[in-house]
């Protein structure tokens, strides 16, 4: 493997700080975020990007179609008026569904708000949900089971629509022009913080930010440009560990995520050590309690 060099640059401060510099300058970026999409839908279309279990197999989608389906999201969401005034909010866990839906939104520059599904199906008073639905006001709402998320939706005055329908669109050149004009400082998520010492604070993610963020990260470890990384990962895209380090890893490095229904509790790690067992990973991530019920 390959890694950046142990170099670093040390300027001492009269106030006794000590400031720690990498030489390395950071390379050029994307401009957005499906800019890799765009990249790998045309340099590798047939190689796996997206898949999920299905019974006893894997439902997977290749570059090509993943782009496909993106293009038809993103002009059903400008079609039905979305902009950064109205964006996308997501309510349930991760899945290919899920994804595509947060790529076709931010792909014409639509912000994407993924919210924690325990403030939908764990809540009593649903009042964490109702202050991220207040401040995000968002034009369309996505829950995979809108029975199960039932009360949660009735709780803030909306109804979930099945990404099946928004796939029915024929892309058109509204969502070209669009896609044109999203620049590096348009915002593609909106990120809550865990609300555990208080309400949840959305957090402004930029296409630079995330763009940025994989330049570096390519730079620290350049073997993940040497082989496209293949990742089995359930960490939630809700979170930037999951849904910005993990998902952008693989989407830059035009790699495959294996969505793992698994969770690093008793009755879910059994799923997780499952997958394993089926997929190998050449990278994988995970949380020390993770680690500990697959040993």
């Amino acid at each position: 493997m390959r890694f950046a060099p142990a170099k670093v640059e040390l300027e001492k401060r009269a106030d006794g700080a000590m400031l720690l510099r990498s030489p390395q300058k950071l390379g050029s970026y994307a401009r957005c975020v499906t800019e890799w999409l765009v990249h790998w839908s045309d340099q590798a279309p047939d190689r796996i990007f997206l898949a999920e279990r299905k019974g006893d197999g894997w439902k997977k989608l290749t570059y090509r179609e993943t782009y496909g389906a993106v293009r038809r999201i993103a002009q059903a969401l400008l079609d039905r008026g979305l902009g950064l005034e109205r964006p996308v909010a997501i309510l349930s866990d991760n899945s290919v569904d899920h994804a595509l839906l947060a790529l076709g939104a931010m792909h014409v520059g639509i912000p994407v708000a993924p919210v924690s599904p325990a403030y939908s199906l764990m809540s009593k008073d649903f009042g964490k949900l109702k202050y991220i639905f207040d401040l995000v006001r968002p034009g369309l709402v996505y829950a995979a089971d809108p029975q199960k998320f039932a009360p949660a939706l009735a709780a803030v005055g909306a109804k979930s629509t099945p990404v099946t329908e928004l796939l029915e669109t024929n892309p058109g050149s509204t969502q070209e022009r669009e896609f044109s004009k999203v620049k590096p400082e348009s915002v593609a998520k909106i990120l809550f913080t865990s609300g555990s010492t208080g309400i949840p604070k959305g957090v402004i993610n930029t296409h630079r930010m995330l763009c940025a963020n994989q330049q570096m990260l390519a730079q620290a470890w350049p073997f993940v440009e040497d082989r496209s990384p293949v990742i089995v990962d359930w960490l939630p895209w809700n979170h930037t560990f999951g849904g910005n380090h993990n998902f952008n890893l693989v989407l830059r490095n035009g790699g495959t995520i294996y969505v793992d229904g698994g969770k690093p509790v008793p009755g879910l790690v059994e799923t997780t050590a499952r997958n394993l067992k089926e997929v190998a990973p050449t990278m994988y991530f995970n949380v020390p309690r993770g680690y500990d019920l697959l040993l």
